[in-house]
């Protein structure tokens, strides 16, 4: 079966559309929170705006998930379809930011990628880098298993994607982590019920240092699973032939 580019394109403009969105979202909260334009420390946010905040953060995953899982025919294409949906929309949230606020600064602005369960924090490049990634594991999951659909993922590359998840996840929540410990002065902040003084003290935090070594070693095994799919995939796809 040939490559679908109708719906690849369609997805596409879907995503870019979306992207449009977010950051015209963002926009009209940055004009509310921070007219003198972005940066860290963040500004404490009403309860209710918060909430309000992470309930559409947890729209837009439903809604790119539901887009791909009506496009893909299998697992495979659907978790294929929402990874490339979900990264052409990250990269583009970034564009759009760039066109109307002429933000960020560069690729080494720090943005605040997400809130639970710790704010996740990092220059702008890492989840560029991240969704760039996953856009060549979505279209290579994709292309090989619309050639043959008992081509999917093994255990040892799910590991390899999780292990690798795992690292960037750190990569991004490790200066906040640290900080807390160093400024809290109480490790019972961890616990579920002093989520409130958790945050608190994201109030007063500016990141000042990111680990790339843990981010290029999540990378390097997210490209270790991409690549040992493609040599099996391959392989496989040429001998049913």
């Amino acid at each position: 079966m040939n490559f679908p580019f109708r719906t690849f394109l369609w997805l596409t403009f879907f995503s870019i559309a979306m992207g449009y969105l977010e950051s015209a979202v963002v926009v009209y909260l940055r004009i509310v929170y921070y007219p003198e334009g972005f940066s860290f420390p963040l500004l404490p946010l009403e309860p209710w705006v918060a909430l309000t905040e992470l309930g559409r953060e947890a729209a837009t995953l439903i809604m790119l998930f539901s887009i791909g899982y009506l496009c893909g025919k299998n697992f495979t294409q659907r978790i294929a379809w929402f990874l490339y949906c979900f990264a052409v929309w990250d990269i583009f949230y970034y564009v759009f930011l760039k066109i109307i606020l002429d933000w960020p600064e560069s690729f080494f602005t720090y943005d605040i990628l997400f809130l639970l369960p710790v704010p996740w924090i990092g220059p702008v490049l890492s989840p560029v880098i991240t969704s760039l990634t996953m856009i060549i594991l979505a279209l290579c999951l994709i292309y090989f298993n619309m050639k043959n659909e008992t081509v999917i993922l093994k255990k040892k590359e799910w590991f390899l994607l999780f292990a690798g998840s795992a690292l960037v996840l750190i990569s991004w929540t490790y200066d906040y982590i640290r900080y807390v410990y160093e400024h809290a002065g109480d490790t019972g902040i961890w616990m579920p019920g002093n989520a409130e003084k958790l945050f608190a003290e994201g109030f007063n935090y500016v990141p000042d240092y990111y680990n790339w070594w843990l981010f290029a070693a999540g990378e390097f095994f997210y490209l270790i699973a991409i690549y040992l799919f493609v040599i099996r995939a391959n392989t496989r796809t040429e001998s049913a032939k």
